[in-house]
């Protein structure tokens, strides 16, 4: 096997910084090294990274993508070839993406039809949750068997989009009660579905069309009340690990922070729209414009609290992770679905590529450290969803690592980086005050000199172990 030696960098890591090498070794990371002493250890490596002046992290784990998702009536416009390579390009060496159940599908044959759509497609590695759809005794058996010998061992479920994916509270309950005996992890969609829908009809009937609209009939209340609904079930099913997405919202994460002082397995991510993203800069956009900035949950005002307060949560780790939804649509023939009627605007931004980029900026605003960038980034959501040799710069780990240039620049857009299959930037003119320098993925250099060196095919599939945060 071949040897590379990443040499005179600042070592980043959840807990702290230092200067030192780092020794890999085919795949793994065989060791960290004080600076300049791999000679003193008769180490001749194969190849030498110089990394002077910056930083040395893991590869960052986004924990949740959606490619080649089917929604609104078309797909999203990533799939496993193009997303997992605009992954790559942002400093991402692991996702995590979904095979999805709906109702009358086998839950077994869902993930098995997934693994094919992934199988040879993959620039870095990959892993899957297991949306359930539709609760019942075969699903519940799979569940079980799912955590058991399929490596999957996390559960979406939605409180939205009566009719496609939603489950009612007894559905869910039941779903909890499996994953509580398996210790699978329950991740939430919480939003009121019902509720959502009957606004929803109300603004059309008014002639209220426009894509702010979307964010309008999807108000914070209705997300924090999925949010308390949920936690309080999953303390009835036994204080099931339960893990709220998309988090967009002040009084939502109030709920989240309430149950974690009881001492309940409750945790969250936020995304980077709703860090930097506002319906008066982006969803209320004149004419259809706004449509590009349609997600669920939805962008929230910048006269309210929301941003500081989801800085907050991931600066006292009521946020526990940075996750991107990705789900890309194009404008043309994609988002242009929902003209004249917000509702059939396909629900999805991209954003896979700029994660990394996006939350350093925030350790450059002050929001957070250094180690926190790489805890939220990295570090928990591979420890929060069984991904063991990633996330760390340790020996044993996975060779997954980004070297950083905190003395470069990134301007994102269309004709500056991008490289995810959509016609339009979410993030279009925003600059870092960093870059991806280099790319390793399990030890092979897929990034470098602003070039992608990487292949289609490279990504394995990882089978995970169980959340390592329980109480």
């Amino acid at each position: 096997m071949s040897t590379t030696l990443i040499q005179g960098g600042t070592v980043i890591s959840a807990i702290g910084r230092r200067e030192a090498d780092v020794l890999i070794d085919g795949e793994s990371i065989a060791a960290i090294l004080a600076p300049g002493h791999a000679g003193a250890y008769g180490i001749v490596a194969d190849r030498v990274i110089d990394a002077t002046g910056k930083y040395v992290v893991p590869g960052g784990v986004d924990a949740h993508v959606h490619m080649s998702l089917p929604f609104g009536g078309t797909v999203s416009a990533d799939d496993f070839d193009t997303g997992s390579r605009a992954a790559a390009w942002g400093g991402v060496t692991t996702i995590v993406d979904f095979a999805s159940q709906t109702v009358g599908l086998d839950v077994r044959e869902t993930l098995a039809a997934r693994h094919v759509e992934a199988e040879g497609e993959c620039h870095v590695d990959y892993a899957f949750h297991q949306i359930i759809g539709d609760v019942n005794e075969t699903s519940l058996e799979a569940m079980t068997h799912l955590v058991e010998h399929e490596g999957v061992t996390s559960f979406k479920m939605f409180m939205a989009y009566p009719g496609v994916f939603y489950s009612d509270d007894g559905q869910i309950l039941r779903a909890m009660q499996n994953a509580s005996e398996s210790g699978a992890l329950m991740m939430m969609h919480a939003e009121n579905g019902i509720a959502i829908d009957v606004l929803v009809a109300q603004s059309l009937a008014n002639g209220d069309t426009d894509p702010k609209y979307h964010s309008y009939t999807r108000p914070e209340e209705l997300e924090s009340e999925a949010t308390h609904r949920a936690i309080k079930l999953a303390r009835v099913a036994g204080n099931v690990p339960l893990y709220i997405v998309h988090m967009s919202a002040s009084e939502a994460l109030e709920e989240v922070s309430r149950a974690q002082h009881m001492g309940l397995n409750v945790f969250a991510e936020t995304c980077p729209q709703y860090l930097y993203l506002s319906i008066e800069d982006h969803l209320a956009q004149p004419g259809f414009e706004g449509a590009k900035w349609v997600c669920s949950t939805p962008l929230r005002s910048k006269h309210e609290h929301h941003h500081k307060d989801l800085w907050k949560g991931l600066r006292m780790n009521e946020l526990a992770v940075v996750s991107t939804d990705h789900c890309p649509f194009c404008m043309k023939d994609q988002k242009e679905l929902g003209l004249g009627d917000f509702s059939k605007i396909p629900n999805g931004m991209g954003g896979v590529e700029h994660r990394m980029e996006l939350i350093y900026q925030g350790v450059v605003m002050g929001e957070m450290t250094l180690e926190r960038w790489v805890e939220t980034c990295c570090t928990t959501p591979a420890r929060m969803f069984g991904l063991e040799k990633k996330g760390v710069l340790e020996p044993g780990a996975d060779a997954d690592v980004l070297v950083w240039d905190p003395n470069g620049t990134t301007k994102i857009g269309i004709d500056d980086k991008h490289h995810m299959a959509m016609d339009h930037s979410s993030y279009e003119g925003f600059q870092v005050d960093g870059k991806v320098d280099t790319v390793l993925s399990r030890g092979r250099v897929i990034v470098e000199n602003d070039t992608y060196v990487g292949a289609k095919g490279h990504g394995k599939f990882v089978k995970r172990g169980l959340n390592q945060y329980l109480h």
